[in-house]
Parts: structure tokens; C-alpha cells; sequence
């Protein structure tokens, strides 16, 4: 547009520089408006460059609102990247993932994760244990509360398999998850890959919190076990040590039948 312009420019010079000798000369000449004519078109070169500068604008006008149409397009189109959907969803398998950790936890053996259970168990066999029940009774209860240990630190290694289980699948999906968020097309879809990472995230912390309980539950009983069997054992050697009935002398026959 500038070179064009400055054509212009150009043009109109070597006229204005043809009309001054002409405007010098003392030969009568026609009017300005008139300098040049072939029969009845009349030519006027100042009228010509104005018209010529008029179409230069225009044409200005017209690229620069061509340009902006362009501005706005790309902006549309920036705004539809940026509101596209991530194609790739991890919340099945980690929804999954989370329901077979809740899984072995609620098959959690003889002792659940339930307080009013644990409360009436604790309150059996170890808190208020009945020290005047008979030794057979008394050793029933401490084959409970071996089961009870036994069955806990059974829970807590299925639980930590399970938890093993699922680091497979979250290193899977932690890899399509970043790959999906640096092939991310716009903010949408970078939110919503962070958003799936963070929810993986979660549910690794969930597995974490389920392995602790479960952990902490095999170490409550087999600590409860310890301390009831220590005062069982105190009953069971008192019960041992305690003086029985002096001897009682009594008439013996040496010979059935004889007198």
C-alpha cells in the first residue's frame, strides 16, 4: 500500500512539474480544470490524484477491516480450543479402583470397620472379661482373640496386595493423563487433565488411608491380645497357686472282703 502510494505521489510531481512551464509561458492557455481534452472528455489532473488518493483510502479501509475479520476468526477460533473437551476420562478406573479397596475392607474378618461392633467385641473378650468363668471358657476366649489377630493381619495383607494391585493401573492413567494434558489443545482441556490428576491423586491417597487402617487394625488386636492375655495368665496362675484341701486321712482296706 505504501509503494502504491508513494506512485501516487510520484505521478502527481512529474505532472506538476510539466504544468509550470506551461503555466509561465505567456501562450494563452485553457483553464486548469481543462488543461487536457480530446473532443468533449475533459481531463483534470488535480480531480484525477483526488480521486486516486480517495481509492488509495478506501482500499486502506477496506484491508484493515479484512485484517480484523481475520483478528476476530482467529479469536473464535481460539475460544473453541479453549472450550474443547479433554477426550480422554480416568474417572471409570479410579471409581473402580477405589470400589475393590472398599471391597476388602468391608471383608474385614470377625472384627469389622464398625464402631458399635468393635465396641461390643472389645467389651467381650478384652476389656471385661469374666476372670470367674472356668478355664475351659477362659481358654475358648483366648482362641477368639488369637482368631481375631490372625484374621487382622490376614485383612491388612490382602488389603496391601490390593494396593499393589492398583499402582499398574494409576501409572497407566498418570501417563495418559500427562500426555493428554501436553497435547492439551486449549485451557479447557489443560483444567480438566489437571483435574483427572488430582483425582488420581486422591484416590492413591485413599488407598493410603485404607492400607494405614488396615495396618493399624492388625497391630490394635495383637496389642488387645497381648494385654488380655497377660491378665488371663495372672488369673490362670493364681488359679494354679491357690492352696487346694489338705490331706484327709481315711480308712483303707487292704483286702476287698476281709474283716
Amino acid at each position: 500500500m505504501s509503494r502504491f502510494r508513494s506512485r501516487i505521489y510520484a505521478v502527481l510531481i512529474n505532472t506538476t512539474v510539466l504544468l509550470v512551464p506551461a503555466a509561465l509561458s505567456p501562450v494563452a492557455v485553457t483553464p486548469a480544470h481543462a488543461l487536457f481534452g480530446f473532443g468533449d472528455i475533459v481531463f483534470d489532473p488535480s480531480n484525477y490524484a483526488e480521486n486516486v488518493l480517495q481509492a488509495a483510502r478506501a482500499l486502506e479501509q477496506i484491508n484493515n477491516q479484512i485484517q480484523s475479520l481475520q483478528n476476530e476468526a482467529q479469536m473464535l477460533i481460539n475460544q473453541a480450543r479453549n472450550l474443547a473437551s479433554l477426550p480422554h476420562s480416568s474417572l471409570q478406573k479410579l471409581q473402580e479402583s477405589v470400589q475393590r479397596t472398599q471391597q476388602l475392607l468391608g471383608e474385614a474378618q470377625r472384627i469389622a470397620f464398625d464402631v458399635q461392633q468393635i465396641d461390643q467385641v472389645f467389651s467381650e473378650q478384652y476389656a471385661d472379661m469374666d476372670l470367674s468363668a472356668s478355664d475351659q471358657q477362659l481358654i475358648e476366649l483366648a482362641r477368639e482373640r488369637w482368631g481375631n489377630t490372625v484374621g487382622a493381619l490376614q485383612d491388612a495383607m490382602r488389603v496391601q496386595a490390593g494396593v499393589v494391585g492398583n499402582i499398574e493401573t494409576q501409572r497407566a492413567e498418570l501417563s495418559n493423563l500427562v500426555g493428554e494434558s501436553q497435547g492439551a489443545t486449549g485451557a479447557l482441556q489443560a483444567t480438566q487433565a489437571g483435574n483427572q490428576i488430582l483425582a488420581l491423586q486422591a484416590q492413591q491417597l485413599t488407598d493410603l488411608t485404607a492400607l494405614l487402617a488396615a495396618n493399624g487394625r492388625a497391630e490394635a488386636l495383637s496389642a488387645a491380645e497381648q494385654a488380655a492375655a497377660a491378665e488371663q495368665g495372672r488369673e490362670q496362675r493364681r488359679r494354679f497357686l491357690e492352696p487346694g484341701a489338705g490331706y484327709q486321712p481315711g480308712n483303707a482296706q487292704m483286702f476287698p472282703g476281709s474283716n
